[in-house]
């Protein structure tokens, strides 16, 4: 079972960046592969970056390429995602989610989200 909890999101205007944290806690969390997704309002779920458990390394989704950097910190159980040029089409829910699998294609464990809102 693993718990996770996000933060550091908030309101922004354009152009600035944030840096969100996805802590987690239960057993041997830096296994896990953990990503970074986002949900606007009146859209789907979409996926912005992972990083995979024992040291497997990121991936990103092409839109996000050169806007965000997500990053591990396993002695702080804490998985970051770095976002920069934030534009009032960023505004979200943004999420973290964890699984065992190296690339999952279901994540089996979400944390509650953390809004971010950018304004013009």
């Amino acid at each position: 079972q693993v718990h996770l909890v996000e933060s550091g999101g908030g309101l922004v205007q354009a152009g600035e960046s944030l840096r969100l944290s996805c802590v987690g806690s239960g057993r041997a969390f830096r296994r896990y592969t953990v990503g970074w997704f986002r949900q606007a309002p009146n859209k789907g779920r979409e996926f912005i970056a992972a990083f995979s458990g024992s040291g497997g390394g990121s991936t990103y989704a092409d839109s996000f390429k050169g806007r965000a950097t997500i990053s591990r910190d396993n002695a702080r159980d804490t998985v970051y995602l770095q976002m920069n040029g934030l534009k009032p089409e960023d505004t979200a829910v943004y999420s973290c989610a964890a699984d065992q699998s190296l690339t999952p294609t279901r994540y089996a464990y979400w944390g509650q989200g953390t809004q971010v809102t950018v304004s013009a």
